[in-house]
């Protein structure tokens, strides 16, 4: 008993060693960011590893929320995020749920189209040209439309539907009298929230992220979403962002000043309501991940 006490114990001192050192790796960065972004410039040549600021410096949240389009792009990117993500989730539910019937008519041959579109992309020229066709080009519609639907998510969907969802209660909602839209949004959606709540995730991060579709379809600077507002910023350092000639002398003498600053404000201000929203959702995140792959 005391060996086998004692293997325990060294197995359980090294799992929570190795687990801890891994949070600190993820956790520690984030800190040095946060740090760096609150930090004096100066302090930082000073001394890059300091973790705690000697005084606290906010210059480059107040330079960074003095541009004119950093505001309309945080809306530009909430918008695409929140209509996005709900479009891909209805899209996901009304496409995965007929395909699941082996009964559909044709049902082999859409999923044959459906499969061969994750394997063979038409490109960026037919994509552009299409977006130009439909006419939404230099509208919020574009950044949503052409990456609505995953037809990965889509099979996904499909096996979560197949594994989880028993047909024994579709069958007796369609004896109760209920049609196939009864059944869609008042049994199968119910039992699906798990699944849609991961897909939601991966959707509204995608969205936030969104840059290279803005530069492609993208030429209004008002409709410019806030990844592209912040390479203007961080990257090319475009003056031309700021309205008056007050600001522009002031982002002119602070941003030689502290370049580096100005970056990990950036990076806080655009990663923050994605580590504020993740935790609420993270329970029917590790749900929707394991029940599809318990079931047989």
């Amino acid at each position: 008993m005391g060996k086998r006490q004692f293997d325990d114990w060294l197995v359980g001192g090294i799992s929570y060693t190795v687990i801890a050192l891994f949070s600190l790796s993820c956790v520690l960065p984030m800190l040095y960011v946060l740090s760096y972004s609150i930090m004096n410039y100066s302090d930082y040549l000073a001394n890059p590893f300091r973790l705690i600021p000697r005084r606290l410096d906010f210059a480059a949240y107040r330079q960074l929320f003095h541009f004119d389009l950093f505001y309309s792009g945080y809306k530009i990117t909430v918008l695409i995020t929140v209509v996005g993500t709900l479009l891909t989730l209805l899209l996901l539910l009304l496409s995965a749920y007929p395909l699941t019937k082996p009964g559909l008519k044709g049902r082999n041959v859409i999923l044959s189209f459906v499969v061969f579109t994750m394997f063979f992309n038409g490109g960026l020229v037919p994509n552009y040209l299409l977006v130009k066709w439909l006419g939404i080009y230099d509208s919020v519609w574009a950044l949503i439309l052409p990456g609505c639907i995953s037809v990965f998510n889509l099979l996904l969907m499909m096996t979560f539907i197949r594994t989880t969802v028993p047909a024994a209660l579709e069958e007796a909602a369609i004896i109760d009298g209920a049609n196939e839209l009864h059944v869609l949004f008042r049994v199968i959606l119910p039992l699906s929230l798990p699944a849609l709540a991961t897909f939601a995730i991966f959707s509204a991060v995608g969205y936030w992220n969104s840059y290279f579709a803005a530069t492609l379809y993208i030429s209004d600077r008002a409709l410019w979403p806030l990844q592209v507002v912040l390479r203007e910023l961080v990257v090319e350092n475009n003056m031309g962002m700021l309205g008056s000639s007050a600001q522009l002398q002031m982002m002119m003498s602070e941003a030689r000043s502290q370049p580096f600053t100005l970056k990990m404000a950036t990076i806080v201000v655009t990663t923050l309501p994605i580590l504020v929203v993740y935790p609420f959702l993270q329970r029917f995140f590790v749900k929707g991940m394991l029940l599809g792959s318990v079931k047989g």
